[in-house]
């Protein structure tokens, strides 16, 4: 009996520390700590979203959506390396339109843009990039690693 206890605790204690074990992935506002990363990528993702906002009139929002609104950039970061898994920014847009019934038409759509990262690509240096120069530098430097820019990624989405 004293040996089928211990195996039980064994067992117990194995899944305990399993069940606390940090996650290989987080999302980039809680690396390297739970939230310790939050201020600094909204801080990186509001620039892209002003550099998104000074130039959608004349680009992505001149075609049927032409309300487009960015919605949230998410990326995942592999806690043990800070390598960026992948990020994708979402954007909504609508139109509407009055029938002669006085019925009100909806139009509308979501996307879903995955930014074309290169393997490696640490979160620190995803968010310098993001953090220098003005918001519209922001959207078209190239990613690290790459020759693609954030803006040609979206061009490719939108």
């Amino acid at each position: 009996m004293r040996a089928h206890l211990g195996q039980g605790l064994a067992c117990a204690l194995l899944l305990a520390g399993t069940a606390q074990a940090r996650p290989p992935y987080v999302d980039a506002r809680d690396y390297p700590a739970p939230g310790a990363g939050h201020a600094r990528f909204v801080a990186a993702e509001r620039r892209l979203v002003r550099g998104f906002d000074n130039i959608c009139g004349d680009t992505f929002c001149e075609g049927e959506y032409y309300n487009l609104r960015a919605m949230r950039l998410r990326c995942s970061v592999h806690q043990a390396s800070g390598a960026v898994g992948s990020c994708v920014w979402t954007f909504a847009g609508s139109q509407t339109w009055v029938r002669q019934t006085g019925k009100i038409d909806v139009g509308h759509a979501m996307y879903a843009c995955k930014l074309p990262l290169v393997a490696g690509t640490l979160l620190e240096q995803l968010l310098h990039l993001w953090e220098a120069g003005s918001p519209d530098d922001a959207l078209d430097a190239s990613l690290p690693g790459s020759t693609v820019s954030v803006y040609e990624a979206l061009t490719d989405c939108l």
